[in-house]
């Protein structure tokens, strides 16, 4: 039996010289390399140390598997408010995170309405209490200026679509971006943009395919919109979300920003894609060779940040004709265990993903996650590479009842800890809905030791 381990309100960190609540002993990803350690876990569900050997508390042993740091997802839409629950909702994707290994998801403000004041935030907060399985990090939209002295105070993030996509229609216009910018440098939150310029798309016919739609929504629209924010202000913390090319992630690497790509991005082109309204998103699918050298840049660790942009929509809406299917897919059940199974095959190296997709995004949110290390929470997968599995949309926990990725290989956890506490065990969904609303607590990383064990 697992020990469930307590995190205790208020605590920051457990003291090495405080018993363990429990120890969990296996192969695990620390300092670079897989090693056998023994981790010793805190009544506060932190991580107090690592060692080859460590005694007075219960042990689990994870056997064969491997022990990895749980992942943080930057970029989910779960449509609350405004949504309907039977497509997806807070209380189901955050279940689904769970599945997929992800202990931390970035939630979007393009909601109906969306979260553009400190009331509509407090609301969204209000309805995380009590319904999320994992922990939620709220984005705010700074579409009005006056709200975002009191947003900034409440908010994990800001999110600015600079081209209309689900729940915008009307976007900053080019020559308001440089205030907005500017005034939200001075407010220390990071800030992810949806980077295409609208200026870029072309007048044409509705797309009656994913290349149709590649053309509508061009590369050009993607490589102009680093013309309006790479001369950004000093001392903004930049993010853009799904970079879709090679080109885009070179220029951003050059002037040291960050920036992430999807799995849909990296694995998926509009050549597969065909006329199927399950693949078309914002922004679209590119060519294969667009794709394939993505996914090479990626491979290199040249891509800091695996992001899923998860945003489903019914069946029934995506069952219709291409031009009239709404944007977007699922993915935060399936992002982890995906890339997990092509590093299975050798097409990936594990500390590339884990570096994009645990490490450097908890980072970014200024979060005491993504690592196996002293002061970390105890936020922890345990997976069997032996186990592989088809991806169906039959077994996974999305509602859409759809996926992309029908009859991929991918590997999900089979154990997933947060604080300390099992939140899946064999598979199977056991944890509750005490998931909390963050903010970046940048100064949290200052109390994370070392990992030398």
């Amino acid at each position: 039996m697992v020990p469930p381990g307590r995190r205790k309100s208020g605590e920051t960190g457990s003291s090495a010289r405080e018993p363990p609540e429990w120890i969990l002993a296996g192969r695990a990803y620390v300092r670079g390399q897989l090693q056998p350690v023994e981790i010793a876990i805190g009544p506060d569900g932190r991580i107090q140390s690592i060692g080859r050997t460590r005694a007075g508390a219960p042990r689990h042993d994870v056997g064969d598997a491997v022990i990895l740091p749980a992942a943080t997802d930057l970029h989910v839409h779960f449509r609350e408010p405004g949504g309907d629950p039977r497509v997806e909702s807070l209380a189901s994707g955050t279940v689904e995170a769970a599945y997929g290994g992800v202990t931390l998801v970035g939630e979007m403000p393009n909601t109906r309405p969306a979260v553009s004041d400190v009331d509509r935030l407090k609301e969204k907060a209000a309805r995380v209490r009590g319904q999320a399985a994992v922990d939620v990090l709220l984005y705010a939209s700074p579409a009005d200026p006056r709200a975002l002295p009191g947003l900034a105070r409440s908010a994990g993030a800001f999110k600015i679509y600079l081209s209309p996509t689900t729940g915008v229609e009307t976007p900053p216009a080019p020559e308001e971006l440089p205030a907005l910018l500017a005034t939200l440098s001075k407010l220390g939150l990071p800030v992810s943009v949806h980077a295409e310029d609208p200026r870029a798309f072309p007048t044409r016919p509705p797309a009656a395919d994913a290349r149709e739609w590649d053309a509508a929504r061009p590369v050009g629209a993607e490589l102009g919109a680093l013309e309006i924010l790479l001369p950004g202000p000093l001392g903004l913390r930049l993010h853009l979300a799904h970079v879709t090319v090679a080109e885009t992630a070179r220029r951003l690497r050059a002037a040291g920003l960050s920036f992430e790509a999807t799995p849909h991005h990296l694995l998926l082109s509009h050549e597969v894609a065909g006329a199927d309204p399950r693949f078309k998103v914002n922004p679209p699918l590119r060519t294969e060779s667009e794709r394939a050298a993505l996914w090479e840049a990626f491979r290199r660790g040249e891509v800091p940040i695996l992001a899923s942009d998860h945003a489903p929509h019914s069946l029934e809406s995506k069952s219709d004709e291409f031009a009239r299917a709404p944007s977007g897919m699922p993915g935060v059940e399936t992002m982890l265990p995906l890339l997990l199974a092509r590093v299975r095959t050798g097409e990936l190296a594990l500390p590339v993903l884990l570096a994009a997709a645990c490490d450097r995004p908890a980072r970014w949110f200024g979060q005491p996650l993504g690592r196996i290390a002293p002061g970390h929470r105890a936020n922890l997968i345990v997976v069997d590479f032996r186990a592989r599995t088809a991806v169906s949309a039959s077994r996974l926990h999305a509602p859409c009842g759809y996926t992309a990725f029908e009859g991929w290989e991918a590997i999900f956890p089979r154990e997933h800890y947060r604080d300390g506490r099992p939140i899946v065990r064999e598979g199977e969904f056991v944890g509750g809905r005490d998931g909390e609303t963050v903010r970046p607590d940048f100064a949290d990383r200052g109390r994370v030791g070392s990992d030398r064990i």
